[in-house]
């Protein structure tokens, strides 16, 4: 099963100088029912496409929490056993959760399919977006349009190899 992981750049030189994402338990993002049910598509690759781009919302959550963060969202796709990811049935549908998993153990960087970081013009939106993303939480149709902003970059896809040149 494909997942994907919300980290950070200073989070993926944590996990690149540890072999492994983690520790457990970790959220993820993956095609889970209440993500199919929620984007109605029986297409494998938007599904997973959708759940990427929870990963990165995610992402830039971490970023609005720690102001000392560069300002690009990280997502790291991951290949673990069917069983290893479990979506809580219980929130399910609710929009915050949708795709959401957890991992009860670490996983070994070795089963990283791909990383996704925003490329440098992302930046300066995704700064503005961690401002204010408290305020579009709360409905401020203002926010949520300088958010959605960021979220209009598409991540950019790199291999595993390729990291210590994104974390230099």
């Amino acid at each position: 099963m494909r997942v994907y992981v919300p980290l950070t750049l200073s989070g993926l030189a944590a996990v690149h100088g540890a072999g492994e994402v983690g520790p457990g338990p970790l959220t993820a993002y993956a095609v889970t029912p209440g993500l199919r049910e929620w984007y109605v598509s029986d297409d494998i690759e938007e599904l997973e496409y959708a759940a990427l781009n929870r990963a990165a919302a995610a992402s830039l959550r971490l970023i609005a929490g720690r102001p000392d963060e560069a300002r690009r969202r990280v997502v790291v796709a991951l290949d673990v056993p069917d069983g290893a990811a479990v979506a809580d049935p219980d929130h399910a549908l609710e929009a915050s959760s949708l795709g959401e998993v957890r991992i009860a153990d670490a996983v070994a960087l070795s089963k990283a399919a791909a990383v996704h970081v925003d490329g440098e013009d992302a930046e300066k939106d995704v700064t503005a977006a961690a401002a204010v993303l408290g305020a579009a939480d709360l409905g401020d149709d203002d926010a949520q349009f300088t958010v959605d902003g960021a979220e209009d970059h598409e991540l950019l896809w790199f291999g595993v190899q390729e990291i210590p040149g994104l974390i230099a």
